[in-house]
């Protein structure tokens, strides 16, 4: 039998689309959201104003109500084209599990919910009073009635041609819980025609092995934990929306003991990247990332046998970390995702509606990862249009409550207006990016033809999609837009990043084609040249607010693919002039770049990717200058040149 381990008791801590899947969401509604609540007007007696009640509207969808003009209706009554009235009553509040305020921070919560709280002893000691630090029946039972967060059961989807029939499945008698007993394991229903094998997570893992790692990973940024989960929640989850709020936090205040070890591990390795900018972390040695990963990874390879929606939460932020191969982990994770049924539409399944929420968030998300990483490492995308249904994101489905009843009309969803914005742009341009991939970078694209009128014929649609997205980008999302969010950096690198992919396979088909017409050449090398003076000039306006923010996992790599652009355009320049322009450039983008990675180290990837590149040309032939004769290689110059 496995040794008793020692947990100290856990501090109360902080607070796709493809081609033919339903249209993305677009941000287009929030171009008028401020990037803060607008604080509400009240009279001397301190209650609020009749004309910023909330309207009946976002009463329901217990949504902020912003108000931009005075007699205007409101901007989700626009957004959702619906009257914009006052005539409701406020709705019943449905008590329920205290929730965190706005001023509860991990720490502060951490100070007073657990003074006198029991502590275990040292590593030879046993486990603290089980009965004070247990979860609440509240937690527990809001986590029991989920599909794919339950503590010692995992979920794995009953697929159509499986051996579970679903026409069988059909005539099992299922009880108050939507479940059936078979042979095989117990059998939930979610909806007339989706079924779930529910399996015990003992067969995978034992109570201490979790109770171990969770114990390595809090010891090994003990005694900052707290602090840490403050700077993941103000510095990642508005941009990477992937974690429910509040029930973590209510878990981990509670000092609950079945966390993910591997989510808790990745949270705290991404929080790590702003220690220096906390006054109280600045003052201690920053905790061992290597370490983290190493326990996080172990953690993770035993979880994703028992999916959970934590399990495909630590995937993903992991992968956020800019790792110079990410790509094994994404396959994994979407087969994680599969087994948990992120790729179907949940809409009306009988499990709680923030789980719902969350399944859509984190099924975005997946696809987001499946779909860039295709695009930066060359491989075939996993996520097809066949095989997914999930609906575009809405508003609502930011909302971080926990309870099925209707809203409080003044809460508003998780995050600024901005960042969840930014998010659903990212979304929309992933789905154009795709399509760029599969017209262009897929077996059947590479091999369909070279012919530079066919590409150019191809690109066109994509093209006036990337054209059309850009223009309806709401207003703070504009590079320099005195309200932009910081993290608007990595959507317009992405932006950047889709438009060179297309540009890329143009020149290309330039030299593969056979000799095309001057006019041909010069409109689409001119056409190139501003695409990348544009994305060089870009990172030149990068501001230290940018490059301290948030970075999606590509954004690196995204940065390489225009110096891997440059390259090719100096490499297929005609002469000599033009290539030493794209030379001179690229110097100048390099600089661009170091002086970035100063503040933000993850950088260093596109320096060298470019270095690499651009060696590849140390052997190329002197193109011919105006007037000029026979080309020489560079070598040749050199020597004649010390000659």
């Amino acid at each position: 039998m496995a040794a008793a381990i020692v947990m100290p008791p856990l501090t109360a801590q902080s607070s796709p689309r493809p081609s033919s899947a339903p249209r993305p969401p677009t941000a287009k509604s929030l171009s008028k959201h401020n990037k803060t609540a607008q604080k509400e007007p009240t009279t001397a007696d301190g209650k609020r104003v009749r004309a910023e009640r909330p309207c009946d509207g976002c009463r329901r969808r217990k949504s902020k109500c912003v108000i931009q003009e005075s007699g205007s209706p409101c901007v989700l009554c626009k957004f959702h084209k619906q009257d914009c009235t006052f005539l409701e009553g406020p709705l019943p509040r449905k008590r329920r599990v205290e929730e965190p305020t706005k001023d509860d921070t991990p720490t502060k919560v951490m100070k007073t919910s657990h003074k006198g709280a029991p502590h275990a002893g040292g590593p030879n000691g046993v486990l603290g009073d089980t009965a004070a630090m247990a979860p609440t029946r509240d937690i527990q039972a809001t986590l029991d009635d989920t599909l794919s967060l339950q503590r010692h059961r995992h979920c794995r989807h009953v697929g159509g041609s499986s051996a579970l029939d679903m026409s069988l499945l059909e005539h099992c008698q299922f009880g108050m819980f939507d479940e059936t007993k078979l042979d095989c394991g117990d059998i939930r229903r979610v909806s007339e025609n989706g079924f779930f094998e529910m399996l015990p997570d003992a067969a995978f893992a034992t109570y201490e092995d979790e109770l171990q790692a969770l114990y390595d990973v809090e010891q090994i940024v003990a005694p900052n934990g707290p602090a840490l989960i403050d700077l993941y929640f103000e510095k990642v989850h508005p941009n990477f929306p992937i974690i429910q709020k509040r029930v973590f936090l209510d878990r981990h205040r509670h000092g609950d003991r079945q966390f993910s070890s591997a989510l808790l591990a990745a949270m705290y390795i991404l929080a790590i990247r702003w220690w220096s900018q906390d006054p109280v972390l600045a003052q201690h040695p920053i905790p061992s990332v290597q370490a983290l990963e190493i326990v996080a990874m172990r953690s993770l390879n035993v979880a994703m046998q028992r999916p959970k929606l934590s399990s495909l939460q630590a995937g993903l932020l992991l992968l956020q970390k800019h790792h110079s191969n990410a790509w094994p982990l994404t396959v994994q994770l979407v087969a994680l995702s599969q087994d948990l049924g992120l790729h179907l539409n949940c809409s009306n399944w009988s499990i709680p509606l923030w789980e719902r929420r969350l399944r859509k968030r984190l099924a975005w998300a997946m696809y987001m990862q499946d779909k860039w990483a295709s695009l930066v490492y060359g491989r075939p995308s996993h996520v097809h249009a066949s095989n997914w249904s999930v609906p575009s994101l809405q508003l609502d489905d930011f909302n971080e409550d926990v309870s099925d009843a209707p809203s409080s009309a003044t809460e508003s969803p998780t995050s600024s207006s901005t960042d969840i914005a930014i998010f659903l742009q990212m979304v929309e341009l992933t789905s154009i990016m795709s399509s760029v991939v599969d017209t262009f970078y897929t077996l059947s694209g590479q091999q369909a033809t070279s012919s530079t009128h066919l590409i150019l014929s191809k690109a066109k649609p994509v093209q006036l999609q990337l054209k059309e997205w850009f223009s309806r980008l709401p207003s703070f999302a504009k590079m320099d837009a005195p309200d932009a969010p910081p993290s608007v950096g990595y959507l317009h690198l992405a932006y950047f990043a889709t438009e060179i992919s297309i540009h890329r396979r143009i020149v290309q088909s330039l030299s593969q084609s056979g000799p095309p017409d001057n006019y041909a050449l010069y409109i689409c090398r001119s056409a190139a040249k501003t695409r990348l003076i544009s994305a060089m000039d870009f990172v030149n306006r990068l501001k230290p607010e940018h490059l301290d923010s948030f970075w999606y996992f590509p954004s690196a790599h995204n940065f390489a693919l225009i110096a891997t652009f440059g390259n090719l355009l100096r490499a297929t320049a005609p002469g000599q002039e033009e290539a030493c322009f794209y030379e001179m450039r690229l110097r100048e983008y390099r600089w661009a770049l170091s002086v970035s990675s100063r503040k933000a180290k993850w950088i260093g990837i596109a320096i060298g990717t470019l270095d690499v590149t651009g060696r590849m040309l140390e052997g190329m032939p002197e193109k011919p200058r105006s007037g000029q004769g026979t080309p020489r290689s560079r070598a040749d110059s050199a020597r004649a040149g010390e000659r």
